[in-house]
Formats: C-alpha cells, structure tokens, sequence
C-alpha cells in the first residue's frame, strides 16, 4: 500500500503571482483608530465646555394665571457668586402657542447664589403653562 503525504501544495512557479505571508499589516487601522478616537475626545471635550455644566441653572417652580391678560411665573436660578442672570420667560396657552414672553434680569441678595424670584408676562390670551426657556449672565 502506498501513501502519498503532502504539507503543502504545489503551483506551477509564476503561475499564480507571489504568495502573500501570513502577516497581515494592522498598522494603518491602527493608526486610523488612534486618529479617530483622538479627534472624538478634542470634540467632546470642546462640546462640554461649550454646552456642559452651567454656571446659570433655572428651575421652575410654579405658575399662576390671575388674568386673561398676564401670567405670573415663579422660578429659581443658582448663579455664581455675586453675579446676575437674564432669564427668558416664556407662556404658552391649552394648545402650547406661545401666548408670551419677556425677558428679565434678575439679582441675588449680597452673598447669595441662589435667586428665588417671581415674574409677570403679559400674554395675548389666556396661559396655561408657564415656562423658563434658559438664564445667562445679565
């Protein structure tokens, strides 16, 4: 009985081209992941420094509608020591028009950073919701 044993198989030289080795090249994926990765992190850090964490932190509190005409909105805004805020107010009807707006600048007592304050918006119908669309240094 016979036996042929092969290891490897045989071509024809300049047949087929050059063998390619074993070893893939994984420098350039690599180097692009680093790339991509580095660019991520320069951009995430330029975005929360931009629109992060505020020094300006309005929260509502409550509204009331004592007229057709007006809503009284009350809020709470955190600022730095010192500093002032101008808060946007905003009232909005059943339907969640916009009925109202006005801006106001608003002041802590000396030494505080919390301002509780409490507004009126002349509105062109009668309100439902009141709102704080967002505070930034007066």
């Amino acid at each position: 009985m016979s036996e042929t044993r092969t290891t490897a198989p045989v071509f024809p030289p300049g047949r087929y081209g050059r063998r390619r080795s074993g070893r893939r090249r994984l420098v350039l994926p690599i180097l692009v992941l680093v790339v991509v990765l580095a660019a991520s992190l320069v951009l995430s850090l330029k975005l929360y420094q931009r629109f992060g964490q505020t020094d300006y932190d309005a929260q509502i509190v409550g509204w009331s509608e004592p007229t057709d005409k007006e809503m009284v909105i009350e809020f709470k805004v955190r600022v730095p020591a010192g500093g002032a805020a101008s808060c946007v107010l905003r009232a909005r009807d059943y339907d969640g028009f916009e009925v109202g707006r006005r801006t106001v600048v608003v002041r802590p007592e000396p030494g505080e950073t919390a301002i509780d304050a409490k507004e009126t918006v002349a509105t062109t119908a009668r309100g439902s919701v009141g709102d704080v669309l967002g505070c930034d240094p007066a």
